[in-house]
């Protein structure tokens, strides 16, 4: 016989105990454990048998039974670029960003094109909305322009009254529920959005989509650190998670792949918000490239990659001189702290350069963030640029990764950023010695962070 046990789980973070405490000893966070009462302890369970009944196959048998995973396109190219293909029929996709961010634009607009194009073949796509009515939904779909899309659309928070109403018709081809935190399952005691509704809630909704081929679509809420809310074993019962990136203040918006059991998480869809919504940025680089006349110190263009898609950022240092024993700052804004610190090591070690004494500000423009290796070389130009006050050239862009021993080492795609940068202008590149010739422009090669100083400062 079942029995049930206590247990206590921490809202924040999702970690189990058996005795309640003040404080979650795997979080720090205070008064965040709260009692799940649905725990049920069972020696064995026949629903989590193997497929098959614990039947053994053969790895290699696989190629010839199951057939690629079939993707339906959702319309908008750059989300299909961050899904890889579009999305994946029987799939869970979780999704999540900051309030205000676009989710719910970005989905709305993904629905109705899928709605439109589904309606020549039967395929239909639901909305369910746990946080707005649904004449709030109407009103948003009205502004967008996409208030004749026939999507199907339901203001409701209990999944069992969502997947009986799906269940007793053709399921639909696409299912998106706004948002997962809002779901309540009676069969788990417990308030919407506590861990242990979230996990029931979820596995509830991916049993459907696996058991009726409806790739379903969950939002998810972040906390104040930028993690999804909730408990972490959310993120592996998905197929796929997507980070929706952005500053408000800013236009741009960037949709991450963090997981994608279906395809590559090297991928990034860039948007720009207008006041009809979301739209597709073909072009990121002029996002992020300030558009100037003439050189300014501390500036360089360094030609990131994201995935297979070349993007042109540009790297802005500043640094100030302090008087003797004030105590020097560092602030990046975009990058790791921690390679910054160590490019300004190589530099005083390798290269006989002083900050010590200086404040160091380093910033990706545009609330862009890099995390690309190859940037090394575009941060040290704009470090010496800064230092020196000698501007580095408008049409030049710089990339390569930098060892702690001085060494300036080749990065990949190199043919990419290359071809990028002179499609948008640019003539120079300032570029590891190794990484070779490629295409038309001018490159100045270097193996060592020495002689990259020397170059710089003119000597």
């Amino acid at each position: 016989m079942a029995k049930l046990q206590k247990r206590y789980v921490c809202q924040q973070c999702g970690s189990v105990s058996s005795k309640w405490a003040g404080q979650c000893a795997d979080c720090g966070d205070w008064n965040t454990l709260v009692e799940d009462a649905g725990a049920v302890v069972t020696p064995f369970q026949a629903k989590h048998n193997l497929q098959g009944g614990g039947r053994m196959i053969s790895l290699s048998g696989l190629d010839a039974d199951i057939p690629l995973p079939a993707r339906m396109a959702t319309g908008i190219a750059e989300l299909d670029r961050a899904l890889g293909g579009g999305f994946v029929e029987a799939s869970a996709t979780l999704i999540g960003g900051d309030p205000g961010i676009g989710k719910s634009t970005l989905l709305l607009q993904a629905a109705a094109k899928m709605a439109l194009a589904g309606a020549r073949d039967g395929r239909s796509v639901a909305y369910v909305s746990g946080e707005e009515a649904a004449d709030q939904v109407r009103l948003r779909a009205r502004r967008l322009g996409l208030g004749n899309a026939p999507v199907q659309l339901a203001a409701a928070t209990s999944v069992r009254d969502i997947l009986t109403t799906l269940g007793g018709a053709q399921p639909p081809a696409l299912l998106i529920i706004d948002s997962i935190q809002t779901m309540h399952s009676d069969l788990i005691e417990g308030a919407p959005g506590t861990v242990s509704q979230v996990r029931a809630s979820a596995q509830e909704l991916i049993r459907f989509a696996k058991e009726r081929g409806t790739a379903v679509v969950l939002v998810g809420h972040v906390t104040k650190d930028g993690s999804l809310a909730g408990p972490r074993v959310l993120e592996h019962m998905v197929d796929t998670v997507l980070a929706f990136e952005g500053e408000r203040s800013h236009q741009y918006r960037i949709l991450r792949a963090t997981k994608n059991r279906f395809g590559g998480t090297d991928e990034i869809g860039v948007f720009a918000m207008e006041t009809g919504g979301l739209a597709e940025v073909g072009n990121p680089s002029s996002l992020f490239l300030t558009s100037r006349d003439e050189s300014v110190t501390g500036t360089v263009v360094f030609p990131a990659m994201e995935g297979t898609r070349p993007v042109l950022v540009e790297i802005q240092a500043l640094v100030v001189r302090l008087a003797s024993g004030a105590t020097p700052r560092r602030a990046v804004v975009g990058w790791d702290s921690g390679r910054l610190a160590m490019i300004l090591a190589v530099l005083e070690a390798r290269c006989g350069l002083s900050f010590s004494t200086s404040e160091v500000y380093l910033n990706i423009a545009g609330g862009y963030r890099v995390q690309d290796p190859a940037a090394d070389m575009a941060v040290a130009a704009a470090l010496v640029s800064a230092l020196s006050e000698r501007p580095v050239a408008a049409d030049a862009v710089a990339f390569g990764e930098i060892a702690l021993s001085g060494e300036v080492r080749p990065v990949a795609h190199g043919a990419l950023r290359l071809k990028e940068a002179g499609k948008l202008g640019f003539t120079r590149a300032l570029v590891p010695a190794a990484q070779g010739k490629e295409g038309t422009m001018a490159l100045t090669g270097f193996r060592n962070l020495g002689g990259f100083v020397e170059h710089m400062l003119g000597r």
